[in-house]
């Protein structure tokens, strides 16, 4: 290492007290950082694309510094599930810093990546005070027994007003509408159970039929005047 002409002919001093870096919270401990292998936790957060065309949602569970689960969500981007599953083949086995300095195809991957680097080194994981951390697979747990992203899709103009085309129990088959035009409740169809149902040997409109739900008052009893589709009406 090279000293300028300057700092050589400085007068040494002695460093005072060294205390270390703030501990953090870490999978139930208090930890002083100072290596990669030191970091540990799972944690989720979003970014996005820097025309703003789609975002990401990515889970990142990390054990000593290294990446051992990756769960890469995406939304308003046809072309980010592509790039999604090149994310989460690099993504394994990578430490954060690796990660952080990866391409990880999409924009909004990436952009994820580095608000989750930020958490994971500040101790604001999602296990920081669970003992132990959280056991390699839990991000499925989020996607509930569907094992689908929660999406919603809700459109609106002010000559039709709303319309309920997705929410988080499925694909929105008819809206439930009072004597006022309000909504008050809707029918939904969820693909994941209707999928369920077809693979273990329902026909599709028996699966379909199965897999129906309704949110809200869609009888006449609660005060359901009509019900209308939303992709049609």
């Amino acid at each position: 290492m090279k000293y300028t002409a300057e700092v050589e002919h400085m007068c040494p001093l002695t460093k005072g007290a060294y205390h270390g870096p703030a501990p953090i919270p870490e999978e139930g401990k208090w930890v002083q950082a100072k290596k990669m292998e030191d970091i540990s936790g799972f944690t989720h957060g979003v970014g996005w694309c820097a025309p703003q065309q789609g975002a990401c949602k990515l889970s990142l569970n990390i054990k000593d510094g290294i990446i051992k689960e990756a769960m890469v969500e995406t939304l308003g981007c046809s072309g980010m599930t592509h790039s999604a599953a090149m994310a989460a083949e690099i993504l394994i086995n990578k430490t954060i810093i690796e990660a952080l300095n990866t391409d990880l195809v999409c924009d909004a991957i990436n952009t994820a990546m580095r608000e989750l680097f930020l958490q994971i080194v500040y101790g604001r994981s999602q296990s920081a005070f669970s003992e132990g951390g959280l056991d390699v697979g839990a991000s499925l747990e989020d996607l509930g027994k569907g094992l689908t992203s929660m999406v919603g899709t809700i459109f609106a103009t002010d000559k039709s007003g709303p319309r309920y085309l997705q929410t988080t129990e499925g694909y929105t088959e008819k809206i439930a509408v009072d004597k006022d035009g309000c909504i008050i409740g809707y029918k939904y169809i969820n693909f994941g159970k209707m999928m369920d149902f077809i693979k273990a040997g329902d026909d599709p409109a028996t699966a379909m039929d199965k897999a129906r739900g309704s949110y809200g008052r869609c009888t006449k009893e609660q005060g359901m005047v009509k019900m209308i589709d939303p992709r049609k009406e």
